[in-house]
């Protein structure tokens, strides 16, 4: 876990993976704490870059402080976030209150999204009475004795039964957070709505909900669909409020599948060139393809358009291999044809987070079938690029 002073303030966060992946931000819900994706992680990590926070008062988050808090408030600490890892567009992911702060992002920050997914939340989600209600009893008899009430509505009753302790561990981590914190966002939830808000700011959305979601139950999720020009929703059957605690596995599976590139039919039209553009950026990094962009004249650059829509859009962002995977095949084919590009992918490999075992391994893949001296020419060429350390 890392820290950053955001307004002020400590914020915990995790960034986790490596640069050349796209990056995908996970906002937690209310009660909770980043933990609550740990269980995703282990399927989200090979495709995607993760940077997870813990909202105000909360997990190891320093409190709020005296004025009251925002949507906007929480989205800025995510852009904060996302412009520390140096990334200016990402997929965003939010989980009940988390959700609203990846609303507040479409309405007001769309250009910064590559998608939406958004579970477990709503356009308006309770009504301003019972989130005052609730932001004057915390205050009152704290979280920790809240906790007992509150943790149950979290979760679908086959969740209880399946793991015991679920509810124990809930209680005690909610009962460990900032009372005014937690009021203070409440009393948010109960005065800023989303309604009419929405419509029309050209961002990939994908809603999800539970079938047994007692806080935002699936007609929450309706209407929500509604105000995002009838955004595709899904229901999970048997689930409670927070999915990725519960179903990690199934969750983690429609993420990937709802932050995947649409490559439409590639045998009838090929990819565009935009989507080409923005992997090759992630891949090779922004600074290299300017540069290849700024060198190209009227002789090549209908092939710099060419290969960008056809190496970078066709297969790089196609989802079937990792970037990982596809960094081995094209150095390890590279290297055995002694191509001058091998230079550049040795480079965009530690982008990726080959390690120096796999770099090993593909490298005498190649002296034994296409050569040892193919192989010695690629070995030499990645120690002069860093690879490696001296032996004493």
């Amino acid at each position: 876990m890392a820290f950053l002073t955001i307004d002020g303030r400590s914020v915990a966060y995790r960034l986790l993976g490596p640069e050349a992946l796209p990056l995908v931000v996970l906002a937690h819900p209310l009660g909770m704490t980043q933990a609550v994706w740990d269980d995703i992680l282990p399927m989200l990590l090979p495709r995607c870059r993760v940077l997870t926070w813990d909202l105000p008062g909360h997990g190891a988050s320093q409190p709020w402080g005296d004025t009251p808090i925002t949507p906007a408030d929480l989205a800025a600490e995510a852009l904060a976030l996302a412009d520390h890892a140096g990334v200016s567009r990402f997929h965003f992911v939010g989980t009940s209150i988390g959700g609203v702060i990846g609303q507040q992002l479409i309405g007001e920050h769309a250009e910064r999204l590559l998608s939406a997914t958004l579970t477990n939340t709503g356009a308006v989600i309770g009504n301003a009475d019972l989130w005052s209600t609730r932001a004057g009893r915390i205050r009152q008899e704290g979280l920790a004795a809240m906790a007992e009430e509150i943790v149950p509505r979290w979760f679908a009753p086959a969740s209880f039964e399946a793991e015991p302790a679920l509810k124990a561990g809930w209680c005690t981590q909610m009962g460990r957070g900032d009372d005014e914190s937690y009021a203070r966002l409440c009393e948010m939830l109960g005065s800023h709505a989303f309604s009419g808000k929405l419509s029309g700011k050209g961002v990939k959305v994908r809603l999800l909900g539970g079938s047994e979601d007692l806080a935002t139950p699936p007609a929450t999720l309706e209407a929500l669909a509604a105000e995002l020009d009838g955004a595709p929703l899904e229901i999970l059957q048997g689930i409670g409020h927070v999915p990725s605690v519960e179903v990690p596995k199934l969750f983690a599976e429609k993420l990937l599948a709802g932050m995947a590139v649409e490559l439409g039919n590639v045998a009838e039209q090929g990819v565009n060139y935009a989507t080409g553009l923005a992997t090759r950026k992630q891949v090779l990094g922004e600074e290299h393809v300017a540069r290849s962009t700024q060198n190209a004249n009227s002789l090549d650059a209908p092939f710099q358009q060419m290969i960008t829509r056809l190496a970078w859009g066709e297969l790089w962002s196609n989802d079937d291999l990792t970037r990982r995977e596809r960094s081995l095949i094209t150095t390890g084919i590279l290297a055995a044809l002694g191509r001058e590009e091998l230079v550049l992918h040795l480079k965009t490999a530690k982008r990726i987070g080959l390690s120096e075992a796999a770099l090993r391994q593909v490298l005498m893949h190649v002296a034994i079938y296409a050569g040892v001296p193919a192989a010695n020419h690629a070995f030499a060429l990645a120690k002069e690029l860093g690879w490696g350390e001296e032996l004493s």
